[in-house]
């Protein structure tokens, strides 16, 4: 709602707020915002136009043929009778396609990498799996084929980042890649220096409705005669209103917060009054310096010229609208884009032109007719007619003979047929070349043969046509990077709360990653009691990350040059296979290829399979902490060894000490029976005793010392 008497600002302004702008004063800013881009860009976006239809251009529309030019070679007064032939051989697709083709194998691509110290490789590989994920579920592709068709073809492409909602039940969101198909409703802040329009404080993205539509989508609306009524008198009403259309657009502008940025101790820094400045402040006390700052935010907007239908704050930094370029000029204030068509458009007329004098003089040309002598043909008139039109068998002619000499006269003869001019045909094949030339495209850029024979010296001057067109490019090249530099802004923002996010790797391998914006650290482990780490968590608003733009071939090309390569290292170094034989077999197409890879794998030595990136002197120190653990494991064994020895020995002489105890004992039971003995019993007792201990292993020392001791010997011991 408008604040007409001023009351709400002014008290904003008493209590140290800034004002905030009405709805009345945004758009009428937008309105003079668009009414600048319509001029700046109105002169150029007509040759864009031109080129465009000039492209497109065909047999059945002579869009190539200048009215003017048309009309004097087409009907005159519905008399078709001498019209001339105008036609159109349109050769300026393939040379464009030979770009835009180009980037489709080449398709330039984005790598996250870190900036600061409290960023992670490992946070910077997730970011680039969540782009292309983005891309994925986006049709990227779609996006931005369609911006390098525009750019190449007649100057300027664009692309936008949009973000919706997962679900219908949900608040998550995902961001999307958004395509524009017409370049043309786009006008973008014309005071930008960079290419992409990173630097674009205002933009416009518009779409024409028809009133009924406009009325269907959007009821609650003011009603079309009372926007028609606001602007009698407007000369701008024209940009947003028209008799059959109503014009709607999504307005992106940046707007400033004008505060104070603190600067505490440790460099950390926060704008005054946040509650991180409050923190900060509570910690430190006074800040060491201050500064003014405009701290910008991005503002969206959805309007007809005179309301606002949509309002909200954009998360990002940066307005989501990317630019591709073609050729860019800069003459006497004003901008002017080109494509590769732009140049090419007069070649194109003159070969058109004697492609068609070529047709004109040879349909115009009388046929060749047969030449006889009179007589010849009598009689036989009806065949000779109609030799031109039906295939006679055979045609008959009478001989003449009058010459006075009785020899028959030469037999009818066709006369030489029309041919072309020398001259004209000259004129087109220049025509050509000046195609090529204009285009910065030859015959070995076009797949036409020439003097080279080796695959090098093809591809070399392919390589120079190519020079001609890099700047397409590398242009669409830039563009990726800011879209991929946005979604990196972006990331945090959108995903705010804790949830499962898909990650795409580069050989579109898919994985699920736990997202927890609160954790302080960029990458969490989880670790079991064992130290084994069982998940990670990450973090991606912690710390600082850019991106550099990649060109060259897909996945899947580079997948089997790597292949070949591969095939060609192995033949010459069979004992490789032992190294790296299950990243050959992965390279493969073939079903089973993977999971023949994933056993072939494990037959591989542990050692080589590490993915740490360790130094040689750590490597060193492993080793010998390996050495003393195995010889510290042998000193475990021999400890065990010796202890078993001991336990051994000790059990011996137990059970011995317990042999001389029961020998003792009985010798005690003998002497005490032996009163009421008589000599001979005790000598038969005796001799007992001794056999049965000798049968029985005991009294060892006895043995050794009489082993030749027969029992009867033994009697004689008391």
């Amino acid at each position: 709602m408008a604040d007409v008497t001023g009351i709400v600002a002014a008290a904003a302004v008493a209590v140290g707020g800034k004002p905030k702008k009405s709805d009345s004063d945004v758009l009428a800013t937008a309105r003079a915002r668009l009414d600048m881009a319509v001029s700046c860009y109105s002169e150029s976006r007509e040759d864009e136009i031109d080129d465009l239809k000039f492209y497109g251009g065909s047999p059945d529309n002579h869009w190539q043929w200048p009215a003017d030019v048309l009309a004097t070679r087409g009907a005159v007064q519905g008399q078709t009778i001498n019209a001339r032939p105008c036609l159109t051989i349109n050769k300026l697709p393939q040379h464009v396609r030979q770009v835009t083709n180009d980037q489709r194998q080449n398709r330039p691509g984005a790598k996250v990498i870190p900036v600061d110290d409290k960023a992670d490789t490992q946070v910077a590989e997730i970011f680039n799996g969540m782009i292309r994920h983005i891309e994925y579920i986006s049709d990227a592709d779609v996006a931005y084929d369609t911006a390098c068709e525009n750019q190449v073809s007649y100057g300027e492409g664009y692309l936008r980042l949009l973000t919706e909602y997962c679900d219908e039940d949900t608040f998550d969101q995902d961001i999307k890649i958004g395509r524009v198909r017409n370049s043309f409703s786009v006008y973008m802040d014309p005071t930008i220096q960079d290419p992409t329009g990173a630097d674009a404080k205002w933009c416009f993205v518009t779409e024409d409705l028809s009133k009924a539509e406009y009325t269907r989508l959007y009821p609650d609306a003011a009603p079309i005669t009372t926007l028609q009524s606001l602007g009698v008198g407007d000369q701008s009403i024209s940009n947003w209103l028209n008799e059959d259309t109503i014009r709607i657009a999504d307005y992106y502008y940046i707007d400033y917060d004008r505060t104070t940025l603190n600067l505490y101790p440790g460099n950390a820094t926060a704008f005054e009054g946040t509650p991180e400045d409050k923190q900060l402040r509570a910690i430190y006390g006074k800040p060491k310096r201050s500064r003014e700052a405009d701290r910008p935010r991005v503002k969206y907007c959805k309007i007809n010229g005179y309301e606002i239908l949509e309002e909200r704050e954009w998360a990002g930094k940066w307005i989501p609208v990317i630019r591709i370029v073609g050729n860019e000029f800069e003459v006497d204030g004003r901008l002017y884009v080109s494509g590769l068509v732009r140049n090419a458009k007069d070649a194109q007329r003159m070969y058109n032109y004697w492609v068609s004098q070529e047709a004109e003089m040879l349909a115009l040309a009388p046929k060749a007719p047969f030449i006889g002598y009179g007589g010849q043909f009598e009689g036989y008139e009806e065949k000779w007619k109609t030799a031109n039109t039906q295939n006679w068998p055979y045609l008959e002619i009478n001989p003449d003979v009058t010459d006075g000499q009785g020899a028959a006269l030469p037999l009818p003869q066709r006369a030489q047929p029309p041919m072309a001019s020398s001259g004209l045909l000259q004129a087109k094949a220049g025509a050509s070349e000046d195609i090529k030339s204009t285009t910065g495209q030859y015959n070995a850029s076009l797949g036409m043969g020439s003097n080279e024979r080796s695959g090098k010296a093809i591809l070399a001057r392919q390589r120079e046509g190519d020079v001609g067109t890099y700047h397409y490019g590398d242009n669409l090249a830039r563009g990726v990077r800011h879209v991929a530099r946005q979604l990196v802004d972006l990331i945090p923002k959108i995903y705010d709360t804790q949830r499962i996010a898909r990650i795409i790797g580069e050989d579109g391998e898919t994985k699920m990653v736990k997202i927890n914006p609160d954790q302080q650290e960029p990458v969490n482990k989880i670790v079991d009691e064992q130290g084994i780490v069982m998940e990670k968590i990450y973090n991606p608003g912690v710390g600082k990350y850019d991106v550099v733009a990649t060109t060259g071939p897909g996945y899947a090309t580079k997948r089997q040059e790597a292949l070949e390569a591969m095939a060609q290292l192995l033949q010459g170094n069979p004992q490789l296979w032992a190294v790296a034989g299950d990243l050959f077999v992965k390279n493969m197409d073939w079903p089973g290829a993977q999971e023949m890879a994933k056993r072939f794998a494990k037959t591989i030595d542990p050692k080589f399979m590490s993915e740490a990136d360790e130094n040689p002197a750590l490597q060193a120190a492993q080793q010998q902490m390996e050495a003393m653990g195995q010889e510290m494991e042998q000193m475990h064994q021999m400890i065990q060894n010796v202890g078993k020895s001991i336990e051994v020995q000790e059990q011996r002489r137990k059970d011995y000490e317990a042999e001389i105890k029961a020998y003792q004992a009985e010798t005690q039971r003998i002497s005490a029976v032996q009163a009421g003995m008589t000599e001979q019993q005790i000598q038969d007792i005796a001799m007992g005793v001794v056999a049965a201990a000798m049968e029985q292993g005991g009294i060892p020392e006895m043995r050794e010392e009489m082993p030749e001791m027969q029992p009867q010997e033994m009697g004689v011991i008391q």
